[in-house]
């Protein structure tokens, strides 16, 4: 969208706002577990720019060709607002930015509790980003004729495509997943009427929850990536961050379980 000289990218435009959101919502849930908000909002200034950069740089190493290959151009790696942020590499980066600040900063909670305040704000922010995948018609799915199904373009059609019109709209699938997920994890406290003995287990939950929605949709995906023994990498990436998310709910629900017997 242009506005005089300024041009306005929607896909930017929405990740924007998640981030806003995030930090909106993790401002409050911070502050109502006696935290002071401005941890938040002074964490989110390391954390989001190593996030974006996180999430550009897992997007490139998993779609090199693009970039890298025949017919791409290494120029395009700078791009963001073109679409194209890997959310596992993004989390990663993002979440080591904000333990820097906590390690270096005098803070009203640990680091556990900062994780528990932004898991449901996390999960918000990753479904409004994805409607700036609408706006660039990216990221849909194999062909469908579901009364929702997205038409997409010719010349937006992957290779051996050209003949379907219209394809599942993958990335409104993971808006649904991702709104309902953070609905989930701002309830669950009260469901369990009781506190968390780990914070940090709000946040593996998210973790779990996210990767078993992505695990189903990228079943569905039909836009060029690397493969391993046949299967996407991000299905690799979800199943192994998965089983790790898992694994820490188990260990932790095991140490609490051990320390109010003694």
């Amino acid at each position: 969208m242009e506005i005089g000289p300024i041009t306005i990218h929607y896909y930017a435009l929405s990740i924007l706002s998640g981030i806003a959101i995030a930090i909106l919502l993790g401002r409050k849930r911070y502050k109502d577990i006696g935290g002071n908000p401005e941890d938040i909002s002074e964490a989110a200034l390391w954390a989001v720019p190593a996030g974006i950069i996180g999430g550009r740089i897992y997007h490139v190493i998993t779609s090199p060709d693009k970039y890298f290959g025949k017919n791409g151009d290494p120029i395009d790696a700078l791009k963001i607002w073109e679409g194209g942020l890997g959310i596992w590499g993004a989390i990663s980066l993002g979440a080591i930015g904000a333990y820097l600040y906590y390690r270096t900063h005098k803070t009203s909670h640990s680091f556990s509790y900062f994780l528990y305040a932004l898991a449901p704000g996390i999960a918000l922010a990753q479904a409004v980003g994805r409607i700036g995948n609408w706006f660039n018609i990216e990221l849909f799915g194999s062909p469908t004729t579901l009364p929702w199904a997205l038409e997409v373009p010719i010349f937006k059609r992957p290779m051996d495509y050209g003949q379907f019109s219209t394809f599942h709209p993958t990335f409104l699938y993971e808006l649904i997943w991702c709104t309902a997920l953070a609905i989930f994890l701002m309830n669950l406290p009260k469901l369990l009427k009781e506190k968390f003995s780990a914070p940090g287990d709000l946040f593996a939950i998210y973790v779990a929850g996210y990767s078993i929605g992505r695990l189903w949709i990228e079943t569905l995906r039909i836009d060029s990536a690397n493969l391993i023994f046949g299967v996407r990498l991000n299905v690799w990436v979800s199943l192994l961050v998965l089983i790790f998310a898992l694994t820490y709910l188990f260990n932790s629900s095991k140490k609490h379980k051990k320390s109010s017997a003694n």
